[in-house]
This record gives structure tokens, C-alpha cells and sequence, in this order.
């Protein structure tokens, strides 16, 4: 974020925490590309990631006094997410979706589209937390300690839960990809 930026989020921070609703609209507009794709990668459903979406937004408008900073608002908005992401798992079965549908491919990039395809479902396939490791990582390009912070586990876990995640991911992609067999 440039310093302009920052200092206009400041702004705005301190104006809807004071009530004011054109700011707290700058502030959804600045984040709600961040929240939707965090939840929209980890629960592979559009209208599920938008509900998300506007509960984090929700949850942020009760809670705006205590958010001090746009770097803590940020850091904020992801936890919440992640959080909300997980537990709406625990308490959803899966649902199809026309998300689920195939799309038409273009020719000249379908083997990378089947492959995207792939990963996603293979992503979606991974244990909750596992999960939710992979997409701030790589998703959401987070560092280690970002991560951890947001998922409130300790560095190192944040390492073991990659490291395992990605072998499983190899194997089923090489398993799907007919390289193993089953």
C-alpha cells in the first residue's frame, strides 16, 4: 500500500469508526476484492464466498473501534475470514453450485484449465486447516509469520501443515495425472 494509500485508509479508518458510512464504504471497497478471493479460494462457491464476504463486512461494522491501523484492519479481515471460512465447513455440508459446472474451455489453454481444474478440486479436498494454509500462502501470498498469526498456530506448525499439505497434493495430482497408480 503507498503511503498515499495508507494515510487515505487512515482516513477513512478513523471516520467510520466515528460513524461515518461513506467512509466505512471505502473501506469495503478497498478490502472486499481481498476478503471475497480468500473466501471464495477456500470454499470453492461464489454465492457462499459473497455471504462470507458480507458477514466479515458485518462483523467489521461492529467491531471498527478497535481496529487501529489499515496494516491491523488488513490482518484483521484476513483472520476473520479464515476463521468464519473454516467454521462455515464444519457447519455446511457441500452444495453444488454452477461453479461447479464446466465452463467451455478455450482450445489453445485447455490442458491448463483441466489442470487448474484439478488443483482447485485437489486444493478443496485438503483438511480444513491444511486448506486454509495453502490459499494465504499461495492464494493470498502471505509470508510464514503472517500466516501464522492469522490462524493463531506457531510458525512451525504453519511449516508442517504446508509440507504435508503440498505432499498430498503431489501424490493425488500424480494419482489424477495417471503418473501412480491408485
Amino acid at each position: 500500500m503507498s503511503e498515499t494509500s495508507s494515510s487515505r485508509m487512515e482516513q477513512a479508518l478513523a471516520q467510520a469508526s466515528r460513524g461515518d458510512a461513506a467512509a466505512f464504504e471505502s473501506l469495503v471497497r478497498e478490502h472486499q476484492g481481498m476478503v471475497f478471493s480468500l473466501a471464495y479460494h477456500f470454499l470453492h462457491d461464489r454465492a457462499a464466498a459473497e455471504d462470507m464476504a458480507q458477514e466479515v463486512f458485518l462483523h467489521l461494522f461492529r467491531n471498527l473501534r478497535s481496529i487501529q491501523t489499515p496494516e491491523h484492519l488488513k490482518f484483521w479481515l484476513r483472520k476473520v475470514a479464515s476463521h468464519r471460512c473454516i467454521d462455515h465447513l464444519r457447519g455446511h455440508q457441500p452444495q453444488s453450485s454452477l461453479d461447479d459446472l464446466p465452463e467451455i474451455a478455450d482450445s489453445k489453454a485447455e490442458g491448463d484449465l483441466l489442470l487448474e481444474e484439478r488443483l482447485r478440486r485437489l486444493v478443496g479436498s485438503l483438511p480444513e486447516r491444511a486448506r486454509m494454509a495453502v490459499v494465504l500462502r499461495f492464494q493470498e501470498e502471505l509470508e510464514y509469520h503472517e500466516i501464522a498469526e492469522i490462524m493463531e498456530i506457531p510458525i512451525n506448525t504453519v511449516k508442517s501443515n504446508l509440507q504435508r499439505a503440498l505432499a498430498l497434493l503431489r501424490g493425488k495430482l500424480a494419482r489424477c495425472m495417471g503418473d501412480v497408480p491408485a
